[in-house]
């Protein structure tokens, strides 16, 4: 059992959702890079991994993490 008070969320905010979304895209595809012998593929998404990781620290920042004003968890 968990206890609401102490439970941090998990995550499930539309900013980390936002930035696991773009960069389990950038892994996926920068793997099909890798293993199709494109290196700047490689490169350019490890570049669009790192920007989904600011993404999604950008939207915590603006509100839209866990404790974010503008996020309104939903029950289960």
């Amino acid at each position: 059992m968990s206890n609401p008070i102490d439970d941090p969320g998990h995550g499930h905010s539309p900013a980390a959702w936002t930035a696991v979304t773009i960069m389990l895209l950038a892994f996926v595809v920068g793997t099909y890079f890798f293993v199709s012998h494109n290196s700047l593929g490689v490169y350019i998404s490890a570049g669009v991994l790192v920007a989904g990781l600011l993404v999604g620290w950008l939207m915590a920042k603006l509100g839209w993490g866990v404790k974010g004003p503008k996020y309104v968890p939903k029950g289960h």
